[in-house]
């Protein structure tokens, strides 16, 4: 387009000259040119005026990845000039973002290493330099945005010239370059986390970049689903508008990924066999290998068996298409990718045959196998367990002390309004568990001598059957109830901390105040500051999630376990089994109270867990409690060398015998009782 077609602001200065006067222009802060005079700043508005006028860009997303985006070696393993022959099929979900296409939200359900990010990241930098507007770009978490700036958009900012002179270096007074906020001719990129309702709903947004919404709350701070409220931003623009949403999908009951995927048109990448041309998506089901040797995976034809090599990948994925599977509205376009198609060098057809066979008896790493590897959701039992099986597998190892297993201790104390309630449990190798002792502690809570009970516990060295003693590491305290009077007792003790690293508690016996929530996202979700009313010496509140731990425990719960014959020749438990001692019915009756139900929340399925309402629950609060503080412990980040400390500490000589606890035998004798009565002594155990 021709300036010319439009009238130009400096002609139309220069007539209001000629008709006012010099003497006005002058005194309205003009400057000559040679014969012609203007207004100061009048070249810059009729630049950007001009700028204004133009059309759309006709450069789609990936044509302008390919001229100018360059990866950085801050943040790409392969850095370098873009090029979307490496990944072609991002082609068609990054040119649906560029603004001549008609399509308005795409979904894109992936697995891992397979580009997703970049390819939104690609978008952001099409829009700073071609298309300005407003931009919002939406992590889980604030502080996930924050990262995600530093780590990936900084660096992108500053590798593309046409980007870097359009967004000021941040260290320039004024530039509008913050680490959430990037300003640039004709828009802003406002970066923001889905924990964040005010960050959600502070600005129109035109482009919408929704990056691992399987990550995101369940309901931001009382205002609604996260995805909703970010979209709310983007409706003032109609058909102009353009959403992205990414995402790793998790949980089948509750993914939003999975959700958005299977209201589109659910798009599959084609690509041909090398040997006949039968053009199919990849399924995990067509990988072929021997047993115990991944890295001769390869995948057969479904059409004529034809075993095709990883290196053939290549050339097939330059062939491959999209295939809609479904009727969409016109509006949304969803895709499916799994990391099968991962190029060439980086996850292999080898990578995901290893990871399958080292999932086969481990329900979380299947788990993530299904979501990360396969990037469809998980579909998992959620039925508690039968109490009476669990009775029914009660060994007889000593109540109060440690089996040989065991590596470290944690405690979980559920507080009531006439008792504390507290079970001690004992951790080792791939979490595998031992129940050491329940007590119920009887007493007033808002007065001090309950809390000097719980102080016993707490200072007591619990005997080892290698003939040493452990102590509590970390013990968590349920704050919701009697809040006051659970801070103060925690101050007197040494508080775990949270850093750059996660969770980390270096003292013994250290305590740590917490707060359940209902989200499913991770077992610890944040720390916060608590309101210690006034009081100079603060804690933070940890607020850990029950429904994560609760799903993980049903799980392991119902691990089946190797016979008497089995064990004998050697076959362990199975990762994260329970034991139990000797306890009594009610103990395993709380254990299993609640069931996992999924509800419409606003539209939406929610997943919420029910009590039974002839049972107690304080048995499964215990446990929760008990597993947040081994994950602040370590028991989730541990590797080798700190179980291998732990194992010396306690002087042991042969691992096999810390690995499975020899003393793990069925009980055949019958409990007499189901309870023992209630006393004040703290060595009572009152599920006997």
């Amino acid at each position: 387009m021709s300036d010319s077609t439009y009238p130009s602001l400096a002609t139309s200065n220069q007539r209001s000259i000629d008709e006012h006067g010099r003497s006005n222009a002058v005194a309205s802060g003009m400057t000559r040119n040679g014969d012609t005079e203007f207004y100061d700043g009048v070249i810059e508005l009729e630049k950007a005026w001009n700028e204004g006028l133009k059309p759309d860009p006709m450069l789609l997303v990936s044509e302008w990845a390919d001229q100018f985006r360059v990866l950085s070696p801050k943040s790409a393993a392969e850095p370098g000039r873009w090029r979307t022959q490496r990944t072609p099929y991002l082609q068609e979900i990054m040119d649906c973002l560029s603004v001549s296409s008609p399509v308005q939200r795409v979904v894109f359900m992936k697995g891992a290493q397979v580009g997703g990010t970049e390819a939104g990241n690609n978008w952001i930098g099409y829009v700073i330099h071609m298309a300005p507007g407003p931009m919002m770009a939406v992590s889980p978490t604030v502080e996930m945005a924050k990262r995600n700036s530093r780590q990936r958009i900084d660096p992108q900012l500053e590798d593309v010239p046409e980007l870097r002179a359009r967004v000021a270096p941040a260290r320039s007074r004024d530039s509008g370059n913050t680490v959430l906020s990037k300003e640039f001719p004709g828009g802003v990129l406002v970066m923001t986390g889905a924990n964040s309702a005010v960050g959600l709903r502070s600005m129109p947004a035109r482009y919408l970049f929704m990056d691992e919404v399987d990550g995101y709350p369940g309901d931001v701070e009382g205002e609604g689903d996260p995805i909703l409220l970010a979209e709310r931003r983007s409706a003032t623009f109609a058909r102009r508008r353009k959403v992205l949403l990414v995402s790793t999908p998790t949980l089948k009951s509750t993914s939003r990924i999975q959700r958005e995927f299977e209201n589109s048109d659910q798009r599959y990448f084609y690509v041909p066999c090398p040997s006949c041309g039968h053009s199919q998506p990849l399924r995990f089901s067509q990988l072929r290998w021997e047993e115990g040797k991944p890295e001769n995976a390869q995948y057969c034809c479904e059409d004529c068996d034809y075993l095709i090599s990883e290196h053939q990948k290549t050339e097939m994925l330059n062939q491959g298409y999209w295939q809609a599977t479904a009727e969409g509205d016109g509006q949304t376009q969803g895709y499916h990718l799994s990391s099968l198609y991962s190029p060439v060098g980086w996850f292999s057809w080898e990578d995901a045959a290893r990871i399958f066979e080292g999932a086969q008896q481990n329900p979380d790493l299947m788990k993530g196998f299904v979501n990360t590897v396969l990037g469809e959701s998980y579909e998992e039992e959620f039925e508690a367990p039968e109490w009476e099986r669990l009775y029914e597998r009660r060994e007889s190892y000593i109540i109060g002390v440690v089996p040989e297993g065991g590596l470290f201790l944690t405690a979980g104390v559920d507080v009531q309004r006439d008792r504390l309630e507290c079970e001690i449990v004992a951790w080792g190798r791939s979490k595998e568990s031992w129940s050491i002792d329940y007590l119920v502690l009887d007493g007033d809570t808002a007065l001090p001598d309950v809390w000097k009970k719980l102080d016993q516990v707490l200072s007591k060295d619990w005997p080892h059957a290698l003939g040493s003693s452990l102590p509590i590491r970390v013990m968590c305290v349920d704050s919701g109830y009697a809040t006051q009077d659970v801070y103060g007792w925690v101050r007197n003790y040494p508080q775990a901390v949270w850093g750059g690293a996660g969770a980390r508690a270096s003292q013994p016996r250290s305590v740590v105040a917490i707060k359940g929530r209902d989200t499913e996202t991770a077992l610890i979700q944040n720390v916060s500051k608590a309101d210690t009313g006034g009081k100079r010496r603060g804690l933070r509140v940890w607020n850990v999630s029950g429904p994560v731990a609760k799903v993980e425990l049903y799980r392991w719960l119902k691990l089946p376990r190797p016979t008497d014959e089995e064990r004998a020749s050697g076959e362990l438990f199975s990762p994260g089994t329970c034991h139990f001692p000797q306890y009594g019915e009610e103990y395993f009756k709380q254990l299993t109270a609640e069931r996992r139900i999924i509800r419409l929340h606003k539209g939406f399925p929610k997943a919420t867990w029910e009590k039974d309402p002839t049972r107690n629950n304080e048995v499964l609060d215990c446990r929760v409690y008990a597993r947040a503080a081994a994950s602040i412990y370590g028991l989730d980040r541990f590797k080798e060398l700190q179980w291998k400390r732990l194992e010396n500490a306690l002087g042991e000589v042969k691992q096999k015998a810390l690995v499975q606890s020899e003393s793990a035998q069925p009980i055949t004798k019958k409990t007499t009782k189901a309870f023992r009565q209630r006393s004040s002594v703290v060595a009572d155990d009152p599920y006997l």
